[in-house]
């Protein structure tokens, strides 16, 4: 396996899980408090987020660019 595939796939994995403990972060009740009174998500869950979704992207596109 090439190093890029490995990387790639690495990356889709952390964001994979980044975005479960996001998913999870959201659903807890302090996270859900807070969004009812402030409209937001806390710090925590926003940064799970933002770098789950950002891993993923970047091992996609990591994956789609490779050379077969």
């Amino acid at each position: 396996m090439p190093n890029n595939r490995v990387l790639s796939l690495v990356l889709l994995v952390v964001g994979v899980i980044l975005l479960f403990f996001a998913y999870q972060s959201s659903q807890s009740l302090g996270d859900q408090l807070t969004e009812a009174v402030t409209g937001r998500f806390t710090d925590a869950t926003t940064w799970y987020l933002i770098l789950g979704g950002a891993s993923v992207a970047a091992g996609v596109g990591l994956l789609m660019s490779g050379k077969s």
